[in-house]
């Protein structure tokens, strides 16, 4: 799903930059809507069987475009509703599947888990966008989702065989123990939890502003390579390749990294590198230079996102107490994409009215700051160990209700 659905529409349906920019934002907005109450109820639930439905449900979606394809259905509308489906079920599932990680690792291997996870997935990584580009050059992009949703059911049956033991009340799920388990005065017990986090906040906001130069280059990142660099499906496939390779990179040195010199410098160098591609890619002229630098970009980006992440994640697990592992959860998430939204559509706007390096060179300026904010920072510059989690009943106390999930 990462370079077939927005193929299909920049190439198909020869989407513009704002409409590639409400694309982004569509798939965003569920994040925003959701993320909080799903936490209570991961909160109160298994978690793998939640990823396990997730996965399904996005082979689905994934099926779903093909066929309006062939029915001469398929629209940007279609799309906008398939990108809110995929981002609702991302927004559940998805914190879902953080979770079950930290049921399975002791929390002083968070960093070594997150980075071995990351290089599980760079495999397909490097394959799969060449593979991908290829079949949308051979068969459109439409038919490239058919494979995506083999795949994701290939996974969720994976999936459904691993043992994770959760320790769960078999009444906490039920519908009349969800109607007395105050949904507003649980979330609200997640929300003072991490707003009570001096550490959770200060990432919260890193986070957002890195959130939103992020969409705002990839709202334009697949048109830049199309329209301006002449790319054609099966090279921007080749290209994206080098998420792979930097995934594979960035999995290999973070957890040395951030052993070294500790997570919040190594979250740091993750900016800083991320901030540094997008610069290259804006400021190279399209040509075989410029064709290297988005292949080249692609891999810093992806490297670099390995290594905001892997200590992000860890970070803010290490310091959260196991019953609030879904409301946390959830309210970064909400928290950190706040921005994302506003900055997918700022870059579909750039894209358009001031050109398609405009959008770059923002997500680039405004990322290299934020690494200079983030690096003048003690709590950050000065983190070199994962924190230990507080008690659950100092944050929770007797009126929260928590049952461990």
């Amino acid at each position: 799903m990462l370079l077939a659905l927005p193929l299909t529409a920049a190439v198909l349906l020869q989407a513009t930059p704002t409409q590639m920019g409400l694309l982004t934002a569509v798939e965003l907005l569920p994040f925003l809507l959701f993320s909080l109450p799903s936490g209570v109820w991961l909160d109160r639930v298994r978690k793998l069987p939640v990823y396990v439905w997730g996965e399904l449900l996005v082979a689905v979606a994934a099926v779903s475009v093909p066929v309006a394809w062939w029915l001469g259905w398929l629209t940007m509308g279609w799309l906008y509703f398939i990108g809110f489906l995929l981002g609702a079920v991302h927004t559940v599932a998805g914190s879902a599947a953080q979770i079950v990680l930290t049921q399975v690792v002791a929390r002083e291997r968070l960093v070594e888990a997150h980075a071995k996870n990351a290089l599980a997935s760079s495999g397909a990584e490097v394959v799969g966008p060449g593979l991908a580009g290829l079949l949308v050059k051979l068969f459109g992009a439409p038919v490239t989702l058919l494979v995506n949703a083999v795949l994701l059911v290939g996974s969720a049956a994976i999936l459904k065989g691993v043992r994770v033991h959760e320790r769960r009340d078999a009444s906490s799920a039920s519908p009349t123990s969800w109607q007395a388990a105050h949904l507003w005065r649980d979330l609200v017990a997640g929300l003072r939890f991490v707003t009570g986090q001096r550490l959770l906040v200060t990432l919260a906001v890193l986070m957002a502003v890195w959130q939103m130069a992020h969409y705002a280059a990839v709202t334009v990142q697949i048109l830049f390579a199309t329209r301006t660099l002449g790319l054609s499906e099966h090279e921007v496939g080749l290209c994206y390749m080098g998420v792979g390779v930097g995934t594979i990179a960035g999995s290999l040195l973070g957890r040395r990294i951030s052993q070294r010199i500790g997570p919040g410098p190594c979250l740091v160098m993750g900016y800083v590198v991320t901030g540094s591609g997008w610069l290259l890619v804006a400021a190279t002229p399209a040509g075989p230079f410029g064709v290297a630098a988005f292949a080249l970009m692609m891999m810093m980006f992806a490297g670099g996102a390995v290594f905001i992440f892997i200590n992000f994640l860890a970070l803010r697990q290490a310091v959260t107490p196991s019953p609030l592992l879904g409301r946390m959860t959830s309210t970064m998430r909400w928290l950190t994409l706040l921005a994302a939204g506003p900055g997918a559509l700022l870059g579909g706007w750039l894209g358009e009215h001031v050109g398609l390096r405009s959008a770059l060179f923002f997500a680039a300026g405004s990322t290299l700051l934020l690494a200079l904010v983030a690096w003048r920072l003690p709590l950050i510059r000065e983190l070199r160990q994962l924190p230990r989690p507080d008690e659950p009943t100092d944050w929770l106390g007797l009126e929260a209700d928590v049952r461990p999930g």
